[in-house]
């Protein structure tokens, strides 16, 4: 009684373990294709290392109705997904974060006086607006602020405009002039009539 006993438990704690063990791993996985892949500025310059890639930085703050609508309607747009997670380091900061952290062999913490992260202030030339994006080149090079809301249409363009080097060679206003975007806006379904 005593062997079965023991060999009940033995296979509990072995299925606890695995069980555990899998969880890590989907939390470690990578983002499924469906959704962008964010990643924190540590990571980011762990992979900058290996493959260098351009930045897009999404800074936003948790009251900010306007980041919300960003998340909601176009960064879960398939086309920009697919985009992002192609051309870009994608990372998500919140401009109010209050710990410290290290990125480019410096420490960045909270600055009471803008009520913003250090960094935040810095990538954003002290305007904090939200929501910003911010368009670096590889390796962290010539921080870009993108203020405001832009549609998914607007949004091609500007990661199209950035991420094909059009901007090397070419204005934004004579690009948009004749970029046809190609993204359409994803409409939510309408609810039902209930009168």
């Amino acid at each position: 009684m005593k062997l079965v006993l023991l060999f009940f438990i033995a296979c509990t704690m072995l299925t606890t373990v695995a069980t555990a063990t899998d969880k890590n791993k989907k939390k470690t996985a990578p983002a499924a294709k469906n959704e962008i892949e964010w990643i924190s500025f540590e990571e980011a310059e762990k992979r900058m290392q290996k493959e260098p890639r351009k930045v897009w930085i999404d800074v936003y703050t948790e009251w900010c109705g306007w980041c919300k609508v960003l998340d909601k309607k176009v960064f879960s747009h398939p086309e920009v997904i697919k985009y992002i997670n192609s051309k870009y380091y994608a990372i998500k900061f919140d401009a109010e974060r209050t710990d410290s952290f290290s990125f480019a062999g410096k420490k960045w913490g909270f600055m009471p006086e803008y009520k913003a992260n250090a960094l935040a202030v810095q990538l954003m030339g002290g305007q904090m607006s939200y929501p910003t994006s911010i368009y670096m080149e590889a390796n962290f090079q010539n921080p870009s602020p993108i203020p405001g809301y832009h549609p998914v249409p607007e949004m091609e363009g500007i990661l199209k405009f950035l991420g094909e080097d059009v901007y090397k060679t070419t204005k934004y206003e004579e690009y948009v002039k004749t970029f046809t975007p190609t993204w359409k806006e994803i409409l939510a379904p309408l609810a039902p009539n209930t009168h």
